[in-house]
């Protein structure tokens, strides 16, 4: 395979088109420096122009700063280095990477998928990764670092391609923000901007933490259907038949060794040991590094959820040392300091778009484009004046075309929130209901957007295996996922709305003003 996918009917001329001209386009490195390039040029235009906005929590105005102004050319030299490292993916990335590559070269990741996914029949391995992948949202980015490429191996060893592994892993973990069986983390903090847009129509609102639960288990069973036909009827077949190799043992029919088994039960040791140690930083009485004592409510635990990163980290390593100990592939410390040193080799060509990535991430908040955007298409809505059931599925759709402008879910939302939360609650929708519709959107065009780093990452392991695999193939791969999720998303939360379903528990769809006594 050469990295394009030939056409397999008539049915696929558009995605041909779409893989064309997205190999036509220049390295995603030179993609981001020229969207640098025209972001500096509508600053200029913005702040000759006058563009501004009032933001509506403060209640300042907010203006389009020039990116050739004279501080903002400064902050660029002089804050490089820090806007490179500053950047947060980077260090999670790295923070993940040294420990997971210990986990993957050790042997653990491979057993551990052997003894999870490797008896499932062929026909079923599309739904259960992507459902997977739903669920490994909750561990943050390492689902898209660690989850992700392991897709790729179990598809291989079962003789599927492995390219489809990664898109349905990827697609599993994209959708996992929006549609997922449990809440998580991201329910938190994304109700807790809602909760600040809230109170500035009713002051004593308080964010409901499962709020969103019934609406994501709706999107999460609705977007595996959806994205199962659509990777079995139209990504599978633009791949092909896999012919390579697999480049593993063949996880479908090779049997755990004893010694593999013994390995397996050393790493759930040290797994109890690091959970037992994770615990207790959270709950020993007078000593809780990882509990907010002054804080209130689910803000208490903000410190252990911020510790994600460094706990996964140290779960990495404790368990893949174990079992690499037990089933000799770690000797000494050398072997393990080494495995730690090939896996950032993986993810070279991620560290070289970052830096570019995050520059223009930070001039784009230089110019305070963002928010105005978000705040401007906001107040478009409210003078829309059209029923709920029709200005939600507006609102996904804004969300969704605001994601190849603001990356981050969470930044875009709290650019959002303050206006469209209370806007949404004169107009008898509930705050939660229209934290759901604001995630869907956010959530579809996450697969193609070229803002979001992961569909880089997710080509650079998919290039492991197709070395000639392009941008523009990759993003033919994810566009009907992305338009299915759309489409179906549109249609459930229109639907949601109109028959009135609970969105969460104690979380209505409809919302009625408090009156205040006189």
């Amino acid at each position: 395979m050469d990295g394009r996918v030939e056409p397999a009917g008539q049915r696929n001329r558009f995605l041909d088109w779409v893989e064309r001209v997205g190999n036509a386009l220049p390295d995603p490195i030179f993609i981001f420096v020229i969207i640098i390039a025209v972001l500096v040029v509508v600053s200029v235009i913005g702040a000759g122009a006058g563009w501004s906005a009032v933001n509506p929590v403060t209640g300042e105005p907010l203006v389009v700063t020039s990116l050739l102004s004279e501080e903002n050319v400064q902050k660029l030299f002089v804050e490089m280095p820090r806007t490179y490292t500053g950047f947060a993916p980077l260090g999670f990335a790295l923070t993940i990477m040294l420990g997971a590559s210990v986990a993957e070269r050790s042997g653990l990741l491979t057993a551990l998928m052997r003894a999870s996914l490797g008896g499932l029949p062929r026909q079923v391995l599309v739904p259960m990764v992507f459902v997977l992948g739903m669920l490994a949202t909750h561990a943050n980015d390492a689902a898209y670092m660690v989850y992700v490429p392991l897709t790729a191996i179990v598809f291989a060893a079962a003789g599927r391609h492995p390219v489809l592994g990664l898109i349905s892993g990827f697609a599993g973990a994209a959708v996992g923000l929006a549609g997922n069986l449990l809440p998580g983390q991201y329910d938190v903090l994304l109700l807790g901007i809602t909760e600040t847009g809230a109170r500035l129509l009713v002051p004593d609102w308080t964010m409901n933490p499962v709020g969103n639960w019934y609406f994501s288990i709706g999107i999460a069973v609705v977007f595996t259907a959806v994205g199962w036909v659509v990777l079995e009827r139209v990504v599978a077949p633009r791949l092909g038949k896999w012919e390579g190799e697999s480049g593993v043992a063949d996880l479908a029919g090779v049997v755990l060794s004893g010694r593999e088994k013994q390995g397996l039960m050393a790493a759930g040791v040290a797994a109890l040991g690091v959970a037992a140690l994770m615990a207790a930083l959270l709950m020993w009485p007078g000593f809780t590094p990882l509990l907010d004592e002054a804080a209130t409510g689910s803000q208490r635990t903000t410190p252990f959820f911020r510790s994600i990163a460094a706990m996964l980290f140290v779960l990495f390593i404790a368990t893949g040392w174990a079992y690499g100990a037990t089933v000799g592939t770690i000797r000494n410390h050398r072997e393990l300091v080494g495995m730690m040193v090939k896996g950032l080799e993986v993810i070279l060509p991620y560290l070289v778009l970052i830096f570019f990535a995050a520059h223009f991430v930070a001039m784009f908040g230089w110019s305070n484009l963002g928010p105005i955007t978000a705040i401007t298409g906001a107040d478009q809505l409210r003078a829309m004046q059209a029923p709920p059931a029709v200005l939600l599925p507006i609102l996904t759709t804004m969300s969704a075309w605001l994601d190849f402008l603001i990356a981050s879910g969470s930044a875009k939302w709290a650019a959002m929130s303050p206006v469209a939360t209370p806007m949404m609650m004169l107009l008898d929708v509930s705050p939660e209901m229209t934290t759901a519709a604001y995630r869907v959107g956010d959530t579809v065009t996450n697969l193609i957007s070229p803002l979001n780093p992961y569909v880089v990452l997710t080509l650079v392991f998919a290039q492991r295996w197709v070395p000639s695999l392009k941008l523009g193939t990759m993003i033919a791969l994810l566009l009907p996922l992305a338009i299915a999720f759309y489409f179906a998303g549109m249609a459930l939360t229109a639907a949601w709305v109109a028959l009135g379903i609970p969105v969460g528990p104690g979380a209505p769809v409809g919302y009625e003003i408090p009156t205040i006594a006189p």
